[in-house]
């Protein structure tokens, strides 16, 4: 009689941790991803993208890595990325865009309309227009490791002042845990080109 009030105990130990496991990931869900903010970075956190472009002969126009850096600028917070350095206040400004790349929170099957408009150095403008969609969050393996993950399709156009217009399809998989897309394919007139974290560290987590 023992043995079987300990076997129920068990059960109902165990019965109660997937309960609780089960609310905790529905409840994750239904809150989203907020947008992150200042006190989310860390000094000395660092994202190593690998990048490649390939054309539909098999011809590779860029082949290379992409590495972004959490730096002490005079007490502030800078992000490196390439040449430059842009304070994370303005990367975490809250976002006011009714077209933008991630409408937060994010969450699965959300839907909206990313627009953006840009002019590149010899002075041509451009603009890129999308359908964005949520379709999960689940995990998710790159070269950095495993992540949690949303996937978020944009299927729309690009076009630009010198009268290229394509269809531009891309798959981004956003990482709530590390404050970034940890990949990324893009499908463009006969061009495919894709981004991969290939390394990730922060200092505050071991």
């Amino acid at each position: 009689m023992n043995y079987l009030k300990e076997v129920f105990q068990i059960v109902k130990i165990i019965f109660l941790v997937i309960i609780s496991l089960l609310f905790y990931c529905c409840e994750d869900n239904t809150l989203g991803a907020k947008q992150p903010t200042l006190t989310d970075y860390a000094i000395g956190e660092t994202w190593t993208w690998k990048y490649k472009g390939v054309t539909t002969e098999g011809v590779v126009r860029s082949d290379g890595e992409d590495t972004r850096k959490i730096i002490n600028i005079d007490g502030a917070l800078g992000m490196i990325i390439g040449k430059d350095t842009i304070p994370v206040s303005d990367i975490v400004k809250p976002e006011t865009s009714k077209t933008p790349k991630y409408k937060w929170p994010l969450e699965v099957g959300k839907k909206w309309k990313y627009e953006k408009n840009w002019t590149s150095q010899d002075g041509t403008t451009g603009k890129q227009s999308q359908n964005a969609e949520v379709l999960s969050f689940k995990e998710e393996k790159v070269g950095a490791g495993t992540f949690m993950a949303y996937t978020i399709e944009y299927k729309g156009t690009v076009s630009n002042s010198r009268g290229y217009n394509a269809q531009t399809d891309e798959v981004w998989l956003y990482a709530p845990e590390i404050k970034n897309f940890i990949k990324m394919t893009q499908t463009q007139d006969g061009f495919l080109y894709t981004e991969e974290l290939i390394r990730y560290s922060n200092p505050n987590k071991k």
